[in-house]
């Protein structure tokens, strides 16, 4: 498609959303008063169904967005990557395109080299409106956080100085607290593993508890969209805290398959 585009402009839209009715002309209109060269909003989600609502409501953690500034409504300036995005054709052209071979994360990847050639060429303005529906179930959940995973390795292989740390420390956080688990379980003395273990949960449980409460209003009036009677508090809280734990342990498992695949297998691409 980019290399038969004939446009100025390239814009990237995705399946799952919803846009403004003025989403293009904020694109551009951003494109051409910044001097960007890749433009786009935050992403904002939606909810149809119980899973939805508890992915929409644990991106508003730092555990569930990584502090990306694009999962961050009201934020205006450069970044390091954008959702979706808005293009000059020229820029894609001349830097090749978006990687195919990294299936997950060619946004993200492109945008680094964006910033890479051009210095600071990324921007978020909080004009730019789409809403995002999430994966509907677990399971999905936990297999999208799993390709995302292996894509972040496979960025991080392509720019190791310049990409974001925020997608190594799920990796690093959760390889080494089971190292930990480990040397707890085969050394005759106490690390007290299980209290550690027993503390990370009930920070979750908090985290998932103020996300249910401090989003309430925020939930009923822009994120809920289902036809179903609105899920009640407690609903939220268990799909919220599902919902982190399976980014985390998705994300970890991924990255690690794809680590291994790389190191172990030597084999470079997906």
């Amino acid at each position: 498609m980019i290399s038969l585009a004939e446009g100025e402009v390239f814009l990237r839209a995705d399946g799952h959303c919803v846009y403004s009715s003025d989403y293009l002309e904020q694109c551009i209109d951003t494109l051409i008063k910044t001097g960007a060269r890749n433009v786009g909003g935050a992403q904002r989600y939606m909810a149809k169904n119980r899973v939805q609502a508890g992915v929409s409501l644990a991106t508003r953690s730092f555990l569930g967005n990584g502090g990306a500034k694009y999962m961050l409504e009201d934020y205006e300036g450069y970044a390091d990557t954008v959702f979706l995005g808005c293009f000059w054709t020229e820029d894609l052209k001349k830097l090749g395109g978006f990687n195919t071979e990294n299936i997950t994360n060619q946004d993200s990847e492109f945008n680094l080299r964006l910033v890479e050639n051009f210095g600071e060429s990324v921007f978020i303005s909080p004009k730019i409106k789409s809403w995002y529906y999430p994966r509907d179930t677990f399971f999905k959940l936990f297999k999208q956080y799993f390709r995302y995973g292996r894509g972040r390795f496979l960025t991080r292989l392509l720019h190791p100085k310049t990409g974001p740390i925020r997608g190594l420390i799920p990796f690093i956080f959760i390889l080494l607290f089971s190292i930990y688990l480990a040397l707890d379980l085969g050394l005759n003395v106490n690390l007290y593993s299980l209290e550690i273990t027993i503390l990370l949960l009930i920070i979750l449980v908090i985290e998932s508890s103020v996300l249910t409460i401090k989003k309430s209003k925020l939930f009923k009036g822009e994120i809920w969209r289902g036809e179903a009677k609105t899920p009640g508090m407690i609903s939220n809280f268990i799909t919220v805290f599902i919902s982190l734990l399976l980014m985390q342990l998705g994300h970890f498992s991924g990255f690690l398959y794809q680590s291994i695949k790389n190191k172990i297998f030597n084999h470079s691409g997906w």
